[in-house]
């Protein structure tokens, strides 16, 4: 009875991976580079491979490595990119056992003594049997910075019989020191051209037949990555059992279909929310993630605003013809404007569907914004339509009666009548000297405005507050205030604000309630100014285009030219003030 055990499985990326330069996939400038520099015998001492994760860095270490190994079938041969894949040499380091290629793992082995242990150690011994002793380190950017310096010496003046080959997928975390030592080479992202080529080779190798749309979708998920398009298409035939389409290749990504992508985006550019949302409900109950159904909207959005910039960008060969031709006509009718704000609300809705305890109630709520924005004027379109609305004839009429600060202007200069003092020679007595000294004090607040001033100067709020609100002023001179109070106004106000008045002053205060002054309170002049601002305003043509247009809107603050000219002024006085002059005597 014989024993046959069937071989285990390896995955694609393993079975399929590239053995010479010839297999590499879109890394033509880097092997061209390469074949010459072995051609001439001018091999570095160190090489650097960056890029992206997927793009071949370790297994183009591993080929660099064999080349410089191999010795033919004949065992003749000399340094070479097509190494043959036969002698002991490629094939010991193809299965990961040659004795003197060694591979670190730079994110497990990351201090100064895995480095001394690893490579210092060992460099000054000759290989046991290869031509050059190889150290491939992979993720090198994880070496501590310890590790680095240790590194930095033997990279510098390696033994003859050394080679270094470094994968990063971090160039920029790299020491410049290391990568002034290296020879660096940029692996680019595949093409989309050559993955599907690389895919279609892979899917006959194995005997299965997958649609070219469905490949459309491997190579779009796999962002340039040749392993990851491998490992997908490993998934994608087993999901197909033999014949995959499209539609399984959508299920086994969560994506929905990108023609429905197409139709849900038309719906919200056209503000059809009922439609949105059950296109959206739809592709949910076929299996769609809210999250990748907005992610599509948005790598939509993206490829149109691109498409309508450059037009050529819409000849990507993992685009359909007919999704090519909806967004080159969708290209042409949408503004710039509407995509730009398409982009930013879903990058936000992106984010809120992420935290958001019910994905698709987000999702849906983020669609509703959506659709009530996008058919939304531009600034250029509404200041054009406010312009041709008609405009109400002004109202007509005399001049305006008088505003209510020539009110107050008028009380503060006009004292009341007063109750005659003594005259004649017995006015003139010993408290004269103070009388003048007390008038001089006094002369410091010679109007009303001097009063609050300093009320407000001693930080007494609440008194502040009540004067502004409670006070009509009927008669003001130094030393003596009338006014008739407000309804609102607490009875103890006169008391506390002539107390108040001879403790910042020194001197005595009259303060006199009087019962007939219709004068307008601070508060009252104040809101008396803004509705005359506000009135204004509102007599601009454009301004009463806009409320015919916009029946509910509302003037919520006012920018006037005067005051935005003196807030530049005073960010400019600022500005200098805050200069250094390097000649200033200290």
């Amino acid at each position: 009875m014989s024993d046959t055990t069937e071989p285990a499985y390896q995955v694609l990326a393993r079975k399929y991976r590239p053995e010479t330069f010839a297999d590499l996939v879109g890394q033509d400038a880097m092997v061209r580079t390469l074949k010459n520099a072995f051609a001439t015998g001018r091999i570095a001492q160190a090489f650097m491979m960056t890029g992206i994760r997927g793009t071949g860095k370790t297994t183009t270490a591993r080929i660099i490595a064999k080349g410089m190994n191999c010795i033919g079938p004949d065992g003749q041969g000399q340094p070479t990119t097509e190494p043959c894949g036969a002698c002991e040499h490629c094939v010991a380091i193809s299965e990961g056992r040659h004795v003197d290629v060694l591979e670190m793992d730079a994110a497990s082995n990351t201090g100064v003594d895995d480095i001394r242990s690893t490579v210092i150690d060992s460099v000054a011994y000759a290989p046991s049997a290869a031509r050059y002793k190889v150290y491939i380190i992979d993720e090198v950017h994880m070496l501590s910075k310890s590790a680095f310096n240790a590194l930095l010496k033997t990279l510098e003046e390696p033994p003859a019989h050394v080679k270094f080959i470094f994968a990063t997928t971090e160039i920029r975390k790299v020491p410049v020191t290391v990568l002034s030592r290296c020879q660096r080479f940029d692996l680019r992202r595949i093409e989309p051209e050559d993955m599907i080529a690389m895919l279609r080779r892979i899917a006959t190798g194995e005997g299965a037949e997958i649609a070219d749309e469905a490949l459309a979708l491997l190579i779009r998920a796999a962002e340039g990555s040749a392993r990851d398009a491998t490992s997908l298409l490993d998934q994608a035939i087993s999901h197909g059992a033999g014949e995959t389409t499209a539609e399984q290749v959508r299920a086994m990504l969560g994506l929905a279909d990108r023609g429905r992508v197409m139709d849900l985006f038309d719906l919200v550019m056209k503000g059809d929310a009922a439609g949105a949302l059950t296109e959206l409900s739809a592709q949910y109950a076929d299996g769609a993630d809210p999250m990748a159904v907005l992610r599509d909207l948005a790598e939509v959005t993206h490829w149109i605003s691109v498409v309508k910039i450059t037009p050529d960008a819409a000849e990507d060969p993992t685009i359909g013809p007919d999704e090519r031709r909806r967004g080159q006509q969708m290209a042409a009718a949408l503004p710039m404007r509407a995509l730009s704000r398409m982009w930013q609300m879903l990058l936000k809705a992106i984010e809120e569907v992420s935290l958001a305890p019910n994905a698709m109630m987000a999702a849906e709520m983020a669609l509703i914004r959506l659709t009530h924005v996008a058919d939304l004027p531009s600034p250029e379109e509404l200041i054009r339509k406010l312009g041709e609305a008609p405009v109400p004839p002004p109202p007509s009429g005399g001049g305006g009666a008088p505003s209510a600060r020539s009110a107050l202007t008028r009380a503060q200069g006009t004292p009341r009548a007063t109750h005659p003092g003594p005259s004649g020679p017995s006015a003139l007595g010993g408290n004269t000297v103070t009388a003048l000294a007390t008038d001089q004090a006094l002369a410091r607040y010679p109007t009303f405005e001097h009063v609050i001033e300093l009320i407000r100067s001693n930080r007494d709020v609440k008194l502040l507050v009540e004067v502004e609100a409670g006070v009509r002023l009927a008669a003001y001179q130094p030393g003596r205030i009338e006014f008739t109070p407000t309804d609102n106004a607490p009875p103890d106000l006169a008391q506390r604000l002539g107390s108040a008045l001879q403790r910042w002053t020194g001197n005595r205060w009259a303060v006199i309630l009087v019962n007939d002054s219709a004068t307008p309170t601070i508060v009252e002049i104040r809101d008396a100014d803004r509705l005359a601002l506000e009135a204004r305003a509102a007599a601009h043509p454009l301004v009463q285009a806009a409320m015919a247009t916009f029946p509910n809107a509302k003037i919520t603050a006012i920018h006037t030219a005067e005051a935005a000219e003196a807030e530049a002024q005073a960010e400019a006085l600022e500005e200098v003030a805050d200069e250094w002059d390097p000649f200033e005597e200290e």
